[in-house]
């Protein structure tokens, strides 16, 4: 297995819920049962649910059921080894790439013969494909080592054998070949030696292999690299001798969903279903780090620091993918200018502005923007990969976006590079010169059009993430974290005031102030320490709201709704009239400048630094209905005395 993925259970995709049986029996009740079923294979499905989603497949078919928008694919299969029990994982995982897959299966060990009969099952079925699933143990290849003479003519008669069958299967039809070559068996007789050394087992399958790929090359049919896939988990995984003696198994059981994976997106490369955009989020995705919070010495991405070249690997992949013509946009929630600091400045850095097709640096959600890059490079939304390390971004894409391919990250970023590479998004049956240019000529003709906004079902997918949030006042348990957060917080800061530690344990005592320290949990997980408020008596009737910052992981999802009701809720006990907060621009927060409009304060004054100053009523303030659960710890009597 490779190390941090999990391939078996196809550790790049999410995981299916926990009512995925019942929604599989669900689905012929319902309308629009295409989309369903390709919703329901969009998970990372073991064997059993493959196969329970491969019966409502077919149950549907018998019924009659449209399986649109899934396309129609016939694939015939012949192999020397059992396959029956590998086509339903190919149906449900064909229906993750958008095919209704139908598959003919020729009889055990009937490959040549299915294939050269015109009257057999594979011709009458009329495949659009044929995968020729032969393993090592289907061509006749027999051990004479040191023998340079017999080894060539045995890899000459497997070639020949090979032939045989691609030729019967374009004698009658127009099927393509997808061609699986060979998984070399695991154990040797001489070791090392075994692959230098004429006519063993190990070398001629080897050998056989790069004359596979040689007589494929430059024809219509499709190599299956087969080899490279059991190598990326290990041969002595990969092999089963028990599963081969029992039930002629060509591998182990256990990575089926990966084999039908890898199929059927061969068979959507095949159809030009591959993904030609790579969307990036940055923070702690392309560098380690926030820019607008770290600024641009404090992010992580330097030779010489492990995390630092965790990040430059990413980028260095991420530019050969846009070499072979992948189109390259950004989507991050930034001010636009700090965004572009890093690839304009920082010398470490090997993204660069001109890589980037469309460069979306602003404050909407994520779905949003990757909408409009989609329209600016006239490019369908399933053409688009996204990748962000933050869970709740990824799930408000597959949500309000689900055409658009969104991995799953592991928390090390020096496995973000062997994710992306393995989900294989990118998929190709073929390298064109015109490839080569595609992402120049998709960035040339990007539409700069105005962004528009499109938030989709944003209310309903917050409901989803079941947000429950803590209201707690300073304490000594959260004040270091509280200080650094004062300190290092710049974008959602309205005043950027800094305080030291000794100074945040003196507001603790400070009976004239009201604190708060919030943090935020939901499905995912647990978001941390979120926001500070600190609120000041100014006279009996009014509190100045000192310090509000908070995490921009968090926006967009009506946190800062939320604590508002939580400090008008306090100023209401304490007997306040009126809230007043102060908007400090800096060169980062103007994210915030129009923070306590949004809220429903009202503008008393515009002062000549810039500093405005807003309030808002305290009894006339409208209690919202926000899709957050609310929790207080530590919270009764201890709202701020009057002056």
């Amino acid at each position: 297995m490779a190390q941090g993925m999990n391939l078996e259970s196809l550790g790049w995709l999410p995981k299916p819920p926990a009512n995925f049986a019942q929604s599989c029996r669900s689905v012929l009740g319902a309308g629009d049962v295409g989309r369903q079923i390709r919703e329901l294979a969009s998970y990372g499905l073991d064997e059993n649910q493959l196969n329970r989603l491969a019966h409502v497949i077919e149950k549907a078919r018998r019924q009659n059921y449209s399986l649109a928008p899934l396309t129609p694919f016939r694939l015939g299969i012949l192999s020397n080894c059992t396959t029956d029990l590998l086509v339903p994982a190919l149906v449900a995982s064909a229906a993750r790439h958008g095919f209704a897959l139908d598959c003919t299966v020729a009889g055990y060990g009937q490959a040549v013969q299915a294939a050269l009969a015109p009257a057999s099952e594979i011709h009458t079925a009329k495949p659009d494909a044929v995968l020729i699933a032969m393993d090592y143990r289907g061509y006749p290849l027999v051990s004479s080592p040191g023998n340079m003479v017999s080894a060539k003519a045995t890899i000459d008669a497997a070639l020949g054998q090979l032939e045989a069958i691609r030729n019967g299967v374009f004698s009658s039809g127009n099927a393509i070949c997808i061609v699986q070559n060979l998984a070399p068996p695991v154990e040797t007789v001489f070791g090392s030696l075994d692959k230098v050394l004429s006519g063993t087992l190990r070398g001629m399958a080897e050998e056989l292999n790069c004359r596979i790929a040689g007589t494929i090359a430059g024809t219509k049919d499709i190599l299956f690299d087969v080899a490279g896939l059991a190598s990326m988990v290990g041969l002595a995984n990969w092999h089963s001798p028990e599963q081969w003696n029992l039930a002629k198994l060509p591998f182990s059981s256990t990575y089926t969903p990966l084999y039908a994976e890898h199929l059927a997106r061969t068979i959507a490369a095949l159809r030009g279903k591959s993904r030609r955009c790579l969307v990036l989020d940055l923070d702690n995705t392309v560098w380690g780090g926030v820019i607008g919070d770290d600024g641009l010495e404090g992010i992580q991405l330097a030779q010489g620091d492990a995390t630092g070249e965790a990040y430059l690997s990413l980028q260095r992949y991420v530019l050969t993918l846009r070499e072979r013509g992948i189109v390259l946009a950004v989507s991050s929630k930034n001010q636009d200018e700090t965004a572009r600091l890093p690839f304009r400045k920082h010398p470490e850095m090997l993204l660069r502005e001109h890589h980037i097709a469309v460069f979306q640096a602003n404050w909407n959600d994520k779905a949003t923007n990757i909408q409009a890059i989609a329209e600016e490079l006239s490019l369908g939304l399933e053409s688009l990969v996204f990748l962000d390390d933050n869970p709740v971004e990824r799930n408000l894409v597959r949500r309000l976006l689900p055409q658009v391919a969104v991995p799953e990250l592991p928390s090390d970023p020096a496995l973000y590079v062997r994710t992306l590479s393995v989900a294989g998004y990118f998929e190709s049956v073929g390298f064109l010169d015109e490839d080569l240019k595609r992402a120049d000529f998709y960035q040339d003709n990007a539409r700069r059009a105005a962004l528009q906004t499109q938030f989709g079902d944003l209310e309903s997918y917050l409901e989803s993430l079941n947000m429950v949030i803590t209201f707690q006042p300073f304490d000594e348990t959260g004040r270091a974290r509280i200080t650094q957060l004062i300190n290092k917080s710049n974008q959602f800061n309205l005043t950027t005031r800094r305080y030291t530690e000794a100074e945040v344990a003196a507001i603790e005592r400070d009976p004239h102030a009201f604190t708060l320290q919030v943090r935020l949990t939901d499905i995912f997980g647990d978001n941390g320490m979120i926001c500070v408020v600190i609120c000041r008596n100014t006279d009996r009737e009014a509190w100045e709201i000192d310090t509000w910052l908070m995490s921009c992981r968090v926006l967009s999802r009506r946190v800062e709704n939320a604590v508002l009701q939580e400090v008008l809720a306090a100023a209401k006990q304490a007997g306040i009239r009126k809230l007043i907060g102060r908007y400090i621009p800096t060169e980062r927060n103007q994210l915030v400048e129009h923070h306590y409009p949004r809220l429903g304060f009202v503008q008393t004054s515009h002062q000549p630094n810039g500093t405005m100053v807003w309030e808002l009523e305290v009894a006339s303030a409208p209690v919202e209905n926000l899709p957050i659960d609310v929790q207080r710890q530590g919270i009764g009597m201890t709202t701020a005395a009057p002056v």
